[in-house]
């Protein structure tokens, strides 16, 4: 008969504790802030104005220097009726023939913090509507909602100038983003309309950081650093996106790191996700409906621009929207800016 020896305990031994300090860094730049809308306070008639920008850190680097001010989420609307994906058109369509009703359903419904009012008709190619009517439509715009509001012209140089001259006159004091500013149009022109009735620039440049560095040393002649936000332009999903997410970090790595002609913030056109054929069209099953797959389409686009630093969104799609805010919230909330860094292997989303 065998027996067996009792097994040998090893005593427990605990793991040594030991510190661990996140590894903050201390950038030498820091993103210029810009009010966007004023309040009656402020000479103009928003409910309250809204402040993007400030960043003195890599985006999100919230164990760092967190963000002072969270991105906004806008909502494009048009003056005129214009051909939109199934997927949006189901959302709007009862308000298409309405600019001043669209937004307001994107603001009471769809939570936009701001409305782009894109002022398409202007083209001379679709219905050349004169710059007065034009800035008519802004100003019923701007008594329907209490937003802050953005204003984009139509892309033809000499008409865009036309009617910001008129639309900025129009609309003192309310501080709009006036929707954009190139290289291909009078920069000191469109500047000196902008300054002279106390609104906002958007620079708008095509992917290249020394186009946009150009045109904010020819904005500077004339505006305020904190009367300029940046757009170096989007390529979607499946239109570059990867690009556009590599450019838009180099330009905020840059920034925080001090170059003093790229320190604003960064505005983002999320909506062109929608000229992608593979947002809006019919395709097989495996691409699932098309209902679904346009907006996450739209999401995607906006959440890559945002991990890239973007303080700006202009977006169509109610759901895209809704998703973009909530994500904003929960990256940007209390609770996250206390988050330990020691904590994330554990972390559950």
């Amino acid at each position: 008969m065998t027996t067996t020896s009792p097994r040998k305990t090893t005593k427990k031994r605990k793991i040594l504790e030991a510190p661990f300090n996140p590894p903050t860094i201390k950038y030498p730049g820091q993103i210029v802030e810009v009010k966007l809308g004023a309040t009656k306070n402020e000479g103009g008639t928003r409910a309250k104005s809204i402040i993007i920008g400030g960043e003195k850190a890599p985006t999100f680097y919230s164990f760092g220097n967190p963000s002072p001010h969270p991105p906004i989420v806008a909502c494009d609307v048009f003056d005129t009726k214009i051909p939109l994906p199934k997927a949006v058109k189901m959302h709007v369509e009862e308000v298409m023939d309405d600019p001043a009703e669209w937004a307001k359903l994107c603001v009471n419904k769809f939570g936009a913090d701001m409305i782009t009012l894109q002022l398409i008709s202007i083209d001379p190619k679709i219905k050349d509507t004169s710059p007065k009517d034009a800035a008519k439509t802004v100003e019923e715009v701007l008594q329907a909602i209490d937003v802050p509001l953005a204003v984009g012209g139509c892309g033809d140089p000499l008409k865009d100038l036309a009617v910001f001259r008129e639309v900025t006159e129009t609309a003192q004091g309310e501080r709009l983003l006036i929707s954009s500013v190139s290289t291909w149009m009078d920069v000191k022109e469109a500047a000196e309309a902008i300054v002279k009735h106390g609104h906002v620039a958007l620079a708008l440049s095509g992917m290249d950081l020394n186009e946009a560095r150009e045109l904010n040393r020819m904005l500077y002649r004339t505006l305020p650093r904190e009367q300029i936000v940046m757009d170096p332009s989007t390529a979607s999903l499946g239109s570059g996106l990867e690009f556009t997410y590599t450019l838009m970090t180099r330009l905020r790595l840059a920034a925080v790191m001090g170059d003093y002609e790229l320190q604003h913030p960064m505005s983002t056109g999320v909506t062109n996700a929608w000229f992608a054929r593979e947002s809006w069209k019919k395709m097989t099953p495996e691409w699932e409906p098309r209902e679904l797959r346009g907006p996450l389409w739209e999401t995607v686009t906006a959440l890559a621009s945002l991990a890239a630093g973007c303080d700006f969104f202009m977006m169509m799609h109610p759901a895209a929207i809704q998703t973009v805010k909530d994500t904003i919230q929960r990256l940007t909330k209390e609770d996250a800016k206390k988050t330990e860094v020691s904590d994330w292997v554990s972390l559950r989303i």
